[in-house]
């Protein structure tokens, strides 16, 4: 009998494979029999997760991820991209650049932050998940963003024009890199976009550009934290 859910492991977390045949109510049903009979192996861990095989809806993402809390020990921490490609191009040009900097300089943060809350750092930050609509980072240093921005983000918080805002999913309410501010009705200029990519944003002479991101950005843009 086919299984209707199927739980792989990856190095960076859990990959959910769902049954995309079987109506949903059926699924939650089965995911939480999943989980509940797996409880002991999975642990106590914290984990990114990503869906494949079927597609959800945000509501749904998160009633799936209620249900793995409610039956087994696991911490899902975020949900990550589905897209190999995208998160080897975002991870090689993350650590290209971050190889030059002193692995203590920045901190980490791992879920979504949600309307109403706010992250404020005194070195650069890197948000494995989502800033959602009514969120805010702010941070002294860089904003790195494993997930999608859709909130509001205030990188070198002390005036360091120097610094950047990177995103997966770059679309947000508000930017401000030291004293330069770009908001979503303002069109900050974007430079190659070339569609859904990770993207970067920096201040250039007064102006807040956001690309694409790749090795040729990182060419012209200074780091500091």
């Amino acid at each position: 009998m086919k299984e209707t859910v199927v739980i792989k492991g990856t190095k960076s977390g859990l990959i959910l494979a769902l049954d995309s045949s079987i109506p949903y109510e059926q699924l939650k049903k089965d995911v939480a029999e999943k989980f509940r009979s797996s409880d002991e192996f999975l642990g106590e861990a914290s984990k990114a997760i990503s869906f494949q095989g079927r597609i959800l809806d945000d509501e749904q993402q998160e009633e799936i991820i209620s249900i793995i809390h409610e039956n087994c020990h696991l911490n899902i921490v975020c949900i990550a991209l589905d897209d190999p490609a995208k998160e080897e191009q975002f991870s090689k040009a993350v650590e290209n650049k971050f190889a030059m900097q002193d692995a203590n300089t920045g901190q980490f943060f791992k879920g979504n932050l949600r309307s109403g809350q706010v992250l404020d750092v005194e070195t650069s930050i890197i948000v494995i998940g989502d800033v959602k609509a009514g969120a805010k980072v702010v941070s002294k240093g860089n904003v790195i963003i494993l997930g999608s921005l859709n909130g509001t983000v205030y990188a070198g918080s002390t005036g360091n024009s120097n610094a950047f805002v990177i995103a997966l999913d770059m679309n947000p309410m508000q930017i401000k890199i030291g004293e330069v501010i770009a908001r979503s009705s303002d069109s900050a200029p974007r430079k190659k976009s070339k569609g859904i990519a990770p993207k970067i944003a920096y201040v250039d002479d007064s102006n807040i550009y956001i690309e694409d991101l790749g090795p040729d950005v990182f060419e012209d843009i200074r780091i500091n934290c």
